[in-house]
C-alpha cells in the first residue's frame, strides 16, 4: 500500500533553523562532483557536432587557466558509469587541456527528461547548424509525444496556428511553429543534401519540398545537382514534388528541370563557413552571418574610399 503523500506547508526544515543565511543558500545549490572522464559516454545519436575551430581552442585555454566554469551535467547510467547530458564539447575540451576528471552535477533524469534537458541545453549555443535543429527538434518532439504531450506539427511544412508542442520545442532557438515543421522535414533528406543545406549551397524552404521525394528521386536530383553545378531553385523543387506526387518525376524529368535557367545561376563566390568562422563574432547566428559578411564589406569599402580622398 502506498504511503501517503508528504504535505509540504512551506515551512522550515528542522536542519535549517540551525543555519546562518548562508548555509542555508549554499544548502539549497546543486551538489558537484569530480567524475573521472573515462567514466562518461556520449548521449546517444547525439544531435550536435563537437567541431575543433577556434571557438574549441580557446575554450581548451581557458580551462587550462582559469579551470572549468561552467560544470556539466551528467546522469547515472549503469553502476559506476554517467551518461552526458549537457556539456559534450566541454568533455572534449577538458580532454585536449590534459584533464583527467571534470566537474559534474548529477541529476536523476528518465529518457525523455533527458533528451528535452541535452536539446533545450545545446539550442543555447552560438551557431547551430540546420541539421542539428532538425534531429534535436525531432528528438524533442518524439519525447514529448511519449510524455503524452500535443505532438500536431509534422504535416503542413508552409504554416499553420502556433501549437503549444510547438512553442515548447523551438522557443529556445526562437523558431516559429512553422520552422520547427520545416526544420524536423530535413531528417528526411539524404545526407548529401542534409550536408548542402549546412554549408549555406542550399536554402531551407527547397530542401523541405526535396524531403518529400522518394529516396530514389533525391538520388536523382543529387546526381544532377553534382552534374550542373547548381542548386534547384525553391519553385523547381515544388515543381518537383508535385511530380513525385503524381508518380511523375523520373530521371529525365529531373534533368529537364535543372536545365532551365534560374536566377541562383549567376556568379557566385563560396567561401568554406570554417575558413571566416574566426573574423565573424559569437552573437552573429550562422543564418545572419551573410548579413553581416555584407554590412562590414559596405563600412570598409566606405572607410577605404574616405582614406583614399
Amino acid at each position: 500500500m502506498k504511503g501517503k503523500p508528504k504535505l509540504n506547508l512551506g515551512l522550515t526544515a528542522f536542519d535549517e533553523l540551525f543555519m546562518d543565511e548562508e548555509e542555508r543558500a549554499s544548502s539549497k545549490l546543486p551538489k558537484l562532483y569530480d567524475i573521472p572522464l573515462s567514466l562518461i559516454d556520449d548521449f546517444p545519436t547525439h544531435p550536435f557536432k563537437v567541431r575543433m575551430d577556434e571557438d574549441m581552442d580557446q575554450l581548451v585555454e581557458s580551462i587550462k587557466e582559469y579551470g572549468l566554469i561552467t560544470p556539466v551535467i551528467l546522469r547515472t547510467k549503469e553502476p559506476g558509469r554517467y551518461e552526458m547530458i549537457s556539456g559534450h564539447r566541454r568533455k572534449i575540451a577538458c580532454i585536449h587541456a590534459g584533464l583527467t576528471t571534470i566537474t559534474a552535477e548529477i541529476r536523476e533524469l528518465t529518457q525523455d527528461e533527458a533528451i528535452i534537458l541535452m536539446v533545450d541545453s545545446n539550442l543555447q549555443r552560438t551557431t547551430v547548424l540546420p541539421s542539428e535543429k532538425a534531429f534535436s527538434y525531432k528528438m524533442r518532439l518524439e519525447a514529448l509525444k511519449r510524455q503524452g504531450k500535443r505532438t500536431d506539427l509534422t504535416s503542413n511544412p508552409l504554416g499553420g496556428k502556433l501549437t503549444e508542442t510547438a512553442g515548447i520545442i523551438g522557443k529556445n532557438a526562437n523558431d516559429s511553429a512553422t520552422q520547427v515543421r520545416r526544420y524536423i522535414r530535413l531528417t528526411e533528406l539524404l545526407p548529401e543534401l542534409l550536408e548542402f543545406v549546412d554549408e549555406g549551397k542550399m536554402a531551407l524552404r527547397p530542401a523541405v519540398e526535396l524531403s518529400y521525394l522518394t529516396q530514389e528521386e533525391q538520388e536523382s536530383v543529387l546526381d544532377q545537382i553534382c552534374s550542373f553545378e547548381c542548386m534547384p531553385s525553391h519553385a523547381q523543387t515544388i515543381r518537383m514534388r508535385k511530380l513525385s506526387q503524381r508518380g511523375e518525376l523520373d530521371d529525365r524529368t529531373v534533368i529537364k528541370i535543372m536545365k532551365e535557367e534560374k536566377p541562383n545561376q549567376a556568379d557566385r563566390i563560396r567561401i568554406p563557413y570554417n575558413e571566416i568562422r574566426q573574423y565573424i563574432p559569437r552573437s552573429v547566428s550562422y543564418e545572419k552571418t551573410a548579413d553581416y559578411i555584407k554590412t562590414a564589406l559596405k563600412f570598409y569599402q566606405e572607410h577605404h574610399s574616405k582614406n583614399q580622398s
